[in-house]
């Protein structure tokens, strides 16, 4: 574990983290509605895909979340890529698990490899609009 003296977190400070924390919490709460209370789709949202949709947007932003206080921070771009590819993969693997915890644990949701292709792909977006945001924005001088 990195020395507590040079932790980005101790310079970012948590309050930057409760946005994304919360959201996290958020996030637990969808992943465990029991299938029977989940509302009913219109035939034109299953056409869509409608939920691989908000599993893109639900995990891109729980990505983003904590992205974003390395993002705005004063560290160098290098270590801030560095933290938005952990945090990133973090997303990835929290998809994965929901998905796990669905299959055994909640009555009604089950397994699906496409729900954790989307947050994945949810992951990967937050990876490369902070990189261009933050990162681009510092080469710059914007």
């Amino acid at each position: 574990m990195a020395n507590q003296k040079n932790s980005p977190f101790k310079e970012i400070g948590i309050k930057k983290f409760i946005p994304g924390i919360a959201w996290f919490f958020v996030v637990l709460v969808l992943v465990t509605i029991p299938g029977k209370d989940l509302p009913t789709p219109d035939n034109w949202m299953i056409a869509i895909d409608y939920d691989k949709l908000i599993h893109i947007g639900v995990f891109g932003l729980l990505a983003f979340l904590f992205m974003y206080p390395f993002g705005k921070s004063s560290l160098p771009p290098k270590q801030k890529l560095h933290y938005f590819i952990r945090f990133a993969l973090v997303t990835i693997v929290w998809g994965y698990t929901t998905e796990i915890l669905q299959k055994f644990y909640i009555p009604g949701r089950s397994y699906d490899l496409a729900d954790w292709l989307a947050d994945s792909i949810g992951g990967i977006l937050a990876l490369v609009i902070s990189k261009f945001y933050f990162l681009r924005r510092s080469k710059t001088g914007k």
